[in-house]
């Protein structure tokens, strides 16, 4: 984090310091100590910002996790002035926020049906009735996402364009499955049900996503099923070593 020196600060040590005079008359009074060990030199502590940035969720409720990472990425500007968002897979959520990091708003998500971190390489490729249900897994990391169109009529913002992934708009999918169902329920442990790309409401999609990623580059940030939030977000602990 930046260091920040406060001009109060500076005065406080200015005011520490004595003027030569000042100081020979004290060392002339002080009993000469020859032979005393020689005190402990001070322990300096390092600076740390006083006032960290933290974005702000507007009363929206949100874990530790989601909190964490947001907040590092408004003090850190880890997201370069660039819309974000913030994908929770263990929570079935999806938070957007604006390129200063004020929650713009936040949603249920379908994610992918397989616990994991990482795509199976090539997968982008294959269609769908190849990818076996252990290899539907969406991924976790940082990723650089921009607005786009999936196969010429669908509009998506794609995480991970070689791979296939995608954040949309909820699609009918099989009967079976059930994704508008999903989504409306108040517990995230039926929203594993995707291919790896999140899906979100439309209206959702429509009125905060599209406008907030329309004409420019932004962020996604997905939080991790079982890699260490290290492993996920090495530029955050980078930072505080």
């Amino acid at each position: 984090m930046a260091a920040v020196m406060t001009p109060g600060l500076c005065l406080g040590l200015a005011a520490a310091g004595l003027a030569p005079s000042q100081a020979a008359a004290q060392e002339r009074a002080l009993p000469s100590q020859e032979g005393a060990p020689s005190a402990a030199p001070p322990q300096v502590r390092p600076f740390t910002a006083l006032h960290p940035k933290r974005a702000r969720f507007l009363g929206t409720p949100a874990s530790g996790s989601e909190r964490q990472v947001a907040d590092w990425v408004v003090d850190s500007e880890d997201n370069r002035s660039l819309p974000f968002a913030i994908v929770d897979k263990k929570d079935a959520k999806v938070f957007v926020f604006d390129a200063r990091g004020q929650l713009l708003g936040a949603a249920p998500a379908l994610v992918g049906l397989a616990y994991g971190d990482d795509t199976v390489p090539g997968i982008g490729t294959r269609p769908l009735s190849k990818i076996r249900p252990e290899e539907r897994t969406t991924p976790a990391g940082r990723f650089v996402a921009s607005l786009g169109r999936d196969l010429g009529k669908l509009d998506v913002l794609w995480v991970g364009y070689d791979d296939g992934i995608s954040l949309h708009r909820v699609i009918k999918g099989t009967a079976k499955e059930h994704r508008g169902q999903r989504l409306a329920t108040p517990t995230p442990l039926d929203n594993r049900i995707s291919f790896g790309c999140i899906n979100v409401p439309g209206e959702f999609f429509d009125r905060i996503v599209d406008p907030a990623f329309t004409g420019t580059n932004g962020i996604v940030y997905i939080l991790p099923d079982i890699k260490t939030m290290r492993e996920a977000f090495p530029a955050y602990y980078d930072m505080e070593e």
